[in-house]
C-alpha cells in the first residue's frame, strides 16, 4: 500500500535557518538514516520525498464555477506549514509508523493513497 507521509511543522520544530550548523548536520543526518532504513526494509520502497519552502510561498488554487482563483499564502485552514513529504510504499501503517520514527520531530500525517484503476 502506498502511504503519503506530511511533515508538519508546528512551531515545537525550529525554523532551517535558527539552527546552528552542528544542529542542521545532525537533522540531515536522521533524513539519510530514514531514508537508508527505508532501503534495508524489505517491503519498503521510498517513491518520492521533498523539503518544502515557507508556508508564505505557498499558492492556494480554487476553482469557483470552473474560473481558477490564485491566493498567496497557504491554504486558510492550515494553521501549520508543511515542512515536506514523503511518498512511500509498505506492507502496512504499522512499518511506516516505525519507520517515520528514524524522522526528526514532527508532528506528522500518515495519508493510504487510493489505488485508482482507469
Amino acid at each position: 500500500m502506498k502511504y503519503l507521509v506530511l511533515l508538519i511543522g508546528d512551531g515545537a520544530v525550529k525554523k532551517w535557518s535558527a539552527h546552528t550548523e552542528e544542529e542542521q548536520v545532525e537533522v540531515m543526518g536522521r533524513f539519510q538514516a530514514f531514508d537508508r532504513a527505508c532501503r534495508e526494509r524489505q517491503g519498503v520502497e521510498l517513491l518520492a520525498g521533498e523539503a518544502l519552502s515557507d508556508p508564505r510561498d505557498a499558492t492556494v488554487m480554487r476553482t469557483p464555477d470552473g474560473k481558477v482563483e490564485l491566493t498567496d499564502g497557504p491554504y486558510a485552514e492550515v494553521i501549520e506549514g508543511m515542512g515536506g513529504f514523503y511518498l512511500l510504499e509498505a506492507p502496512d501503517l504499522d512499518v511506516v509508523v516505525e519507520l517515520l520514527q528514524v524522522l526528526p520531530p514532527y508532528d506528522i500525517q500518515i495519508h493510504p493513497t487510493v489505488d485508482v484503476t482507469l
